[in-house]
């Protein structure tokens, strides 16, 4: 009984190997340009993860985002106004710049930021508005950008003082 158990599984093991194999191979983008992966709708296809599996960073080739300025003092504003601020920066790293999110802390402070990847050294542009309604003194509203970076988080600020309306 052994035997025949073992002449199955020699015939078997091969062809389940090569089923395996098969079934792993990837779908590659390799040899298309940034431009024809975005034709594609595989964006998916230029992230990659800084930090492998065996928890070694690679801070080199990723994309980096480099702010003219990470805050904004928008000075004294009277409540009831929209600040708007848009913070540039520049992707100085090896590969395209994917922006996943951004977001602030509560609602009235609102981000547009680009959909499209940004190619190496090229330029981008996060808007930025906030709206003072309700809000009263010494205000810091942060704007936390998520992207394919290393750390995945950046944040830019908008900090200002809002003088609270007169009743008259």
């Amino acid at each position: 009984m052994k035997n025949i158990f073992s002449t199955i599984l020699s015939i078997v093991s091969p062809i389940l190997l090569l089923v395996l194999v098969a079934g792993c191979q990837e779908e590659g983008d390799s040899g298309k340009s940034v431009q024809e992966i975005q034709t594609d709708g595989k964006i998916s296809s230029i992230i990659r993860s800084p930090i492998s599996a065996d928890g070694k960073t690679d801070t080199v080739n990723v994309a980096k985002m480099t702010f003219e300025n990470t805050v904004f003092d928008f000075g004294e504003v009277m409540e009831g106004e929209l600040v708007k601020h848009v913070f540039k920066f520049k992707n100085t790293g090896k590969v395209p710049l994917v922006i996943n999110n951004a977001h602030s802390t509560c609602g009235c402070t609102v981000p547009e930021w680009p959909k499209q990847p940004i190619p190496a050294g090229e330029e981008g542009e996060i808007k930025v508005q906030f709206d003072t309604k309700a809000k009263h003194d010494f205000q810091e509203k942060p704007v936390i950008i998520s992207a394919n970076t290393y750390p995945a988080n950046t944040t830019v600020y908008l900090k200002g003082y809002v003088n609270p309306k007169r009743e008259d």
